[in-house]
């Protein structure tokens, strides 16, 4: 045998070995790629909502007044007088004094404006805020209702932007663990009835995230707070 012959003969054999050997050794990743996939955990991720409608439990509401005089004693007069009439509209309500706040009255003195007006009638003005910071929420709403009583005594309460009534909700803590349970268990719920669909069985929870709570309330009826809150949870699929 020539020794061209015999050098082909070796290639022949050397490529035969690594074809094999290439063979070989994809077989294994394809195997191991394959028992990677089968070994990969199946997992379904779903959301659970839980929400309540709550009544505020504290609600401020100011009563800001105005008086007008050109006379400064005078003036000092009908704010005292107006106080004492607003006070009593809100104590005969059953509105404590520690439920009271009184601001001191802001006094302007037109006159002394960069600007002044022609018309200008009364040189001083006077705005004075009573303030009511309470937990009694339907007895403020009540009395929200009957303070045009006040006009009865020539008290006008101004509709300002500034003096807009607020309704809180402070007690979330309180209700916070049974809306998570709820939220947590709705996403189970969720989650269990993809399972039955998809021919598995629902395991354990492998991760889950808590949203922040959100509070928000109608403009018609601001005294009434839908709370809510969405937990994301993840389980393991067998």
């Amino acid at each position: 045998m020539s020794e061209n012959n015999v050098n082909c003969s070796c290639k022949k054999v050397y490529t035969g070995i690594f074809v094999m050997i290439g063979f070989i050794l994809s077989g294994l990743f394809i195997g191991n790629g394959l028992k990677a996939i089968a070994n990969q955990e199946q997992h379904v991720t779903v959301k659970g909502l839980a929400e309540r409608e709550v009544l505020a439990n504290k609600v401020v509401w100011p009563l800001p007044y105005k008086c007008v005089s050109n006379d400064m004693q005078q003036l000092y007069d009908e704010i005292e007088n107006n106080r004492n009439v607003v006070l009593s509209f809100l104590k005969d309500g059953g509105i404590t004094d520690n439920e009271i706040v009184i601001s001191a009255p802001a006094v302007t003195d037109r006159l002394a404006q960069n600007y002044v007006p022609d018309n200008i009638k009364f040189r001083y003005q006077a705005e004075a805020v009573i303030t009511v910071i309470s937990p009694q929420v339907e007895k403020v709403i009540e009395l929200m209702g009957k303070q045009i009583e006040l006009m009865k005594d020539g008290i006008i309460i101004s509709n300002e932007y500034n003096y807009q009534t607020q309704f809180e909700y402070t007690a979330l803590n309180e209700i916070k663990p049974a809306m998570v349970e709820e939220a947590t268990r709705n996403a189970r719920a969720v989650a269990q009835k993809f399972a039955e669909d998809s021919d598995c069985k629902l395991g354990n929870i492998k991760q889950a995230t808590q949203g922040q709570f959100s509070i928000s309330s109608d403009e018609t009826t601001p005294q009434i707070k839908n709370i809510r809150v969405v937990t994301t949870v993840k389980y393991a699929l067998d």
